[in-house]
């Protein structure tokens, strides 16, 4: 911090004491200063203005240099302040009970210009590492908290937290885990006849809305696949009746899509079971789910019809008596065999 574009503010009820430290601040090359004539006006100055130091005369009436410190040391945002106290008093007690208080450096009268110099400059000088300091601690914790968010964003949040806290995030096991898939009928066919552009914002379109809903139902997004989305309830988040809200969250999203621009109609697949959940990879973090919960409820929505959610009849029978729905028949699934699907079309 140079002497040109440094703010000062010199304090002293005398006239003629401000004037000869405006002058000797001057010669040192200081223009940018102000002037109080009390301990109130000083304060007052203080709280409307951005100062890198203080010249402070102990003596004034009202109120005295000794009451300015103490409450420029009981604002947080003023503590930090450099004050040099300026006084004819020449005792040392005076000079201990400056320090104790919070003052940077004590100047006695007349003001020896050379002392001047040196300590105001010092002065200044740990104003601006200090400026620096808070400067890399204030870059830090911005990007700390873009990093946080951009964490947000790839994993769930209960899962970001535990790695954020722990550096890492066991495998786990989880029960009653209601798992859905939901996929665009015919979105290559679309890709072929319409530009990246216009594919790119559709899905971002649908998308967003998709996440809303998720959010809505108590369940969160896993990630998507292409131009599948894949959500659980249940997993990470508490939730009551995660299979109720599953179906909650497919029917909205059939809606959803019916609405969006472009109009698309959706596959709706649900299973509910145990599922493993963890992290892999190291690179790019990635929060899956595996288990036969997980590829059952993939065929589900590969099976489904447009419009429509899909789920198997066992995990239908836990919560036949809160919704409507209709037997498909039985359809040889992959990996699975015969099993018979069940068509879910509302909640009561």
């Amino acid at each position: 911090m140079s002497a040109d574009n440094s703010r000062l503010l010199i304090v002293d009820d005398d006239e003629f004491n401000r004037s000869m430290t405006a002058r000797l601040l001057k010669k040192e090359g200081y223009a940018e200063f102000d002037m109080a004539e009390n301990g109130y006006i000083a304060l007052d100055m203080i709280r409307n203005n951005n100062y890198d130091s203080i010249m402070l005369d102990v003596e004034m009436p009202e109120l005295d240099g000794y009451g300015v410190l103490e409450q420029l040391q009981q604002d947080m945002r003023l503590r930090d302040i450099p004050v040099i106290m300026i006084s004819g008093i020449n005792d040392t007690e005076s000079v201990i009970r400056c320090i104790e208080l919070g003052a940077a450096d004590y100047l006695h009268k007349p003001i020896d210009p050379v002392l001047l110099r040196a300590r105001l400059g010092a002065c200044l000088e740990k104003k601006r590492l200090r400026d620096q300091q808070l400067g890399y601690v204030k870059q830090l914790r911005e990007e700390k908290r873009k990093a946080d968010a951009l964490l947000n964003v790839i994993l769930p949040a209960a899962v970001a937290n535990e790695l954020k806290s722990m550096g890492r995030v066991p495998p786990r096991s989880f029960q009653n885990v209601a798992m859905l898939f939901c996929d665009i009928v015919d979105f290559t066919s679309y890709c072929n006849a319409h530009n990246a552009e216009e594919v790119v914002n559709g899905l971002q379109n649908l998308f967003e809305a998709f996440e809303k809903i998720t959010r809505q139902h108590e369940m969160e997004k896993i990630k998507t696949i292409g131009d599948e989305f894949m959500a659980s309830a249940g997993l990470t988040l508490a939730n009551q009746d995660p299979l109720r809200s599953a179906v909650a969250c497919g029917l909205e999203m059939i809606r959803a899509a019916a609405e969006n621009d472009p109009v698309w109609q959706v596959r709706v697949g649900i299973n509910q079971g145990a599922v493993i959940a963890g992290i892999v990879g190291h690179d790019k973090y990635q929060f899956d789910v595996w288990g036969d919960t997980v590829n059952t409820a993939a065929r589900m929505a590969a099976v489904a019809k447009e419009g429509s959610i899909a789920m198997p009849i066992e995990s239908w029978l836990s919560i036949q008596d809160s919704c409507d729905a209709r037997s498909v028949g039985i359809i040889d699934i992959k990996g699975k065999g015969p099993l018979e699907i069940v068509e879910v079309y509302a909640l009561r």
